[in-house]
């Protein structure tokens, strides 16, 4: 950031008086600007034991797969956010039924929450950010090709505890393996 988004003028990176982590700052009219953390929100929708999956058309990670996720937009919840993702990238309609994940990324400063859903019908299409988009049993799922270390995590959670019959909320945090450009380490949270 180099200018104030309040009045224009040039803004410096400096700690504020009464905070302890450096920040944007505007001398001109004293704004601060905080720059937090992006809510990325989804769903896993499954239909009779398979889950939907997108096939990504942009970047990163073109052409890898995903459950629908994205950012979540002002003025909705997290659920509607989840919902309205999985509209967007697969045309499909879900029933929300819970959160499921909840992981942080403090290495690229998302927070990741993923939610259980039930697919209402089976009119689902690739929409303008996904190549394609299908349903996959769990033998099929194609681990090599996830797009993001999250979404194997949630995945891997979810088959586990579909198995055991019963789906508590999971969460951790995923870094950067240590020395690692490409590697994760998946934290869980106790429970």
């Amino acid at each position: 950031m180099k200018y104030c988004s309040h009045c224009g003028s040039e803004v410096e990176v400096r700690v504020p008086e009464g905070d302890n982590r450096p920040r944007h700052v505007c001398d001109t009219c004293s704004t601060v600007h905080y720059q937090n953390p992006k809510i990325v929100v989804g769903c896993i929708p499954e239909w009779e034991q398979q889950i939907l999956l997108c096939r990504r058309a942009i970047e990163p990670r073109y052409g890898l797969w995903t459950v629908p996720a994205g950012f979540m937009e002002n003025g909705e919840t997290s659920q509607q956010g989840a919902a309205r993702e999985t509209l967007e990238e697969a045309c499909a309609r879900v029933e929300v039924e819970g959160l499921y994940t909840l992981f942080n990324l403090p290495h690229i400063n998302q927070v990741y929450m993923l939610f259980r859903s039930r697919l209402l019908d089976l009119d689902y299409a690739a929409g303008d950010e996904s190549l394609e988009v299908r349903l996959f049993a769990e033998s099929e799922i194609p681990w090599d090709k996830l797009a993001f270390p999250v979404i194997k995590e949630s995945l891997k959670l979810y088959y586990a505890d579909r198995q055991a019959g019963r789906y508590p909320l999971r969460g951790g945090t995923i870094v950067r393996a240590a020395g690692s450009t490409r590697g994760y380490q998946t934290i869980l949270d106790p429970g």
